[in-house]
């Protein structure tokens, strides 16, 4: 007597969080257009002061920390947020071409994934290793000032990736809207206003920073376990809202 046996089920593959195609196609729209000139120029300002600096007044580690912080993380740092994360997305979103992309199947989430990833590389890149290396140049990296202000940057990296490539989805005006919140929130306000410094993703990456160099010699206003804190909420936030939004817009263009 033959037995049948029950068919067999073959579980699906879980949904891929990063897609090469788009991956490719964003590096090449962050790369080769006119946003790589200010991605490799502001890099390249900071290694300039930094040499300048060095070779004039030597070694110092104040002037260090009003560089690495004062400029490179409070400017140079969220204006790369700016260009990387709002051109990931916003132009595509901007001219239609979104709607081609959004076409194919490819989950919404996938693709907003995969576009932080490539906007956070691309920051990081410019901006974490020009401050590792602006901060060797100037001090040697004395205090570790250079190792602790370049773990800021990275950190700082995602959570400004995340935040302007939201933007990139709201608003035509993200870059806009981009730069006055870096040039002036951050760059003025989390400096010098002290109620501001707590709402500020320089700060609180400055925090996490901070762990890595010797007491006192960087600091934040920001506990560290409320700078952790905040930053996965601005960034997990961030990365959900845009990918609710990717996803009304794929309803408004099948309409």
């Amino acid at each position: 007597m033959s037995t049948t046996s029950p068919p067999t089920t073959t579980a699906a593959p879980p949904p891929a969080l990063f897609h090469p195609t788009v991956a490719r196609l964003t590096y090449r729209a962050l790369l080769g257009s006119r946003r790589a000139l200010i991605l490799f120029a502001l890099p390249a300002l900071l290694l300039v002061i930094a040499v300048a600096v060095r070779t004039l007044s030597g070694a110092d580690d104040t002037t260090t920390k009003e560089i690495l912080g004062g400029f490179a993380l409070a400017t140079l740092v969220p204006l790369l947020g700016v260009i990387a994360g709002t051109g990931a997305i916003g132009p595509e979103i901007d001219d239609g071409s979104v709607i081609y992309l959004l076409a194919k199947p490819v989950r919404r989430s996938t693709i907003v994934l995969t576009k932080l990833t490539v906007a956070t590389g691309v920051t990081l890149v410019f901006s974490a290793l020009p401050v590792l290396l602006a901060g060797f140049i100037l001090n040697g990296n004395s205090q570790h000032l250079a190792v602790a202000y370049a773990t800021a940057a990275a950190i700082a990296s995602l959570a400004y990736a995340a935040l302007f490539l939201l933007l990139g989805t709201i608003t035509r005006h993200a870059v806009v809207i981009g730069l006055v919140y870096a040039l002036v929130w951050e760059t003025f306000f989390g400096n010098l206003v002290p109620g501001a410094r707590t709402l500020s993703i320089q700060q609180w990456a400055l925090a996490l920073g901070a762990r890595l160099a010797p007491d006192s010699a960087v600091t934040s206003d920001v506990t560290l376990p409320t700078a952790a804190i905040l930053l996965i909420a601005v960034t997990t936030a961030a990365t959900w809202y845009a990918t609710h939004r990717l996803r009304s817009l794929t309803l408004a263009g099948d309409e």
